[in-house]
């Protein structure tokens, strides 16, 4: 039996219906959101946790290669491994340099439900 979920909704958003803070109901969505966070966060931009994050849009100033896509892979399934680790299993990170934008595709399953899914997330260059 799966149990009801309820989080903030990030990013943080005002429901104009009910008048309060925006509420995330879909365990799923709110693990996404999370990896996003992880993904799209530098390492130094929290103040209260510098380490946080992988430092995906750092990559932006890289050159678009093969080999900094290998960094980046590594680089990311380090980050869901020490930041996620006990929400999601990282089964595959596949980064690929395409032309002026590296695409990141995730593939993962959530450790509660056994649910295996998706991440596509695009960063140009």
């Amino acid at each position: 039996m799966i149990e009801k979920f309820t989080s903030l909704h990030h990013p943080l958003a005002v429901d104009g219906g009910l008048g309060r803070i925006a509420q995330q109901e879909d365990y799923a969505a709110h693990v996404e959101e999370m990896m996003r966070q992880v993904l799209l966060t530098n390492p130094g931009e929290r103040v209260n946790r510098p380490d946080f994050g992988c430092g995906l849009r750092r990559m932006v100033f890289a050159p678009a290669s093969e080999a900094s896509a290998s960094l980046l892979q590594v680089t990311i399934l380090q980050a869901m491994k020490k930041w996620l680790g006990p929400v999601i299993e990282v089964d595959e990170v596949r980064v690929n340099a395409d032309n002026e934008k590296f695409v990141v595709v995730l593939a993962y399953r959530l450790t509660v439900r056994r649910e295996r899914r998706y991440l596509n997330v695009e960063v140009a260059l």
